[in-house]
């Protein structure tokens, strides 16, 4: 067991881990930006480090300033929460290669489940049953053709990134055409711009309402859009 960890997050996220750092003996140091000082996060901690200004990306988000924090108050392991850093392979290498535990999956294997495309070849590795649809960059042809075979809806997702972003939802073959290229203009203008290559879409059928989706037990899926960095990312794996 570890005796400090720092929790690389803030609000509620941020007291729900320092809670449960604290009923199993555990200290906690916070991080928070200069708006934050006052935050309850920062008041439940055992120890508090300032990351930076107001905005996250000059403070939670800067990676050294983390672990810098991690490492002037003597942590063992980082907590990122959810969010954040929570799925930055980099962040994970930054803790490993300064001695800290990352409290979280190895880099390698966040790369590979971050993309739909290879986590589904991972799981089917695994003998994991997986749902069907397109693999790998996806034309408007390989759409429609496992369309006519799965039926609709489907819903055209990226494979990378969460939280509902590029996902668009198509219930009749009438729409598909229009809402392929739709669907893939805006992903090109929104990934585009954070640097990613857009090359192939996805989706699946879905139960329940287009703001909170959940896949059905039997849904049908299509691959999505891959992302690919401009510069090659070092993976390495975390100690036991």
């Amino acid at each position: 067991m570890f005796t400090r960890v720092l929790v690389a997050n803030r609000g509620e996220i941020a007291v729900r881990v320092i809670r449960t750092l604290h009923e199993l003996g555990v200290e906690a140091v916070a991080i928070y930006s200069t708006a934050d000082a006052d935050a309850l996060h920062v008041r439940m901690a055992d120890h508090a480090v300032r990351v930076g200004p107001p905005t996250a990306a000059e403070s939670y988000l800067r990676i050294p300033s983390v672990i810098a924090a991690a490492e002037t108050t003597g942590c063992e392991a980082v907590h990122p929460g959810y969010g954040f850093l929570a799925e930055n392979t980099a962040f994970v290498e930054a803790c490993v290669d300064n001695d800290l535990v990352f409290i979280g999956p190895p880099a390698d294997v966040m790369a590979l489940m971050g993309d739909k495309i290879s986590a589904k070849q991972a799981m089917r590795s695994a003998d994991v049953p997986t749902v069907p649809g397109t693999e790998g960059a996806t034309s408007l042809d390989d759409v429609r053709s496992v369309a006519a075979d799965v039926g609709f809806p489907l819903l055209l997702k990226a494979t990378a990134g969460g939280g509902g972003k590029g996902m668009r939802l198509v219930t009749d073959a009438a729409d598909l055409e229009a809402a392929f290229r739709r669907h893939a203009r805006n992903l090109d203008q929104r990934i585009g711009a954070e640097g990613w290559r857009t090359v192939a879409l996805d989706g699946k059928t879905l139960r329940g309402s287009f703001d909170h989706l959940h896949a059905h037990p039997a849904a049908h899926v299509l691959s999505a859009t891959v992302r690919q960095p401009s510069a090659p990312i070092r993976w390495s794996r975390l100690r036991a």
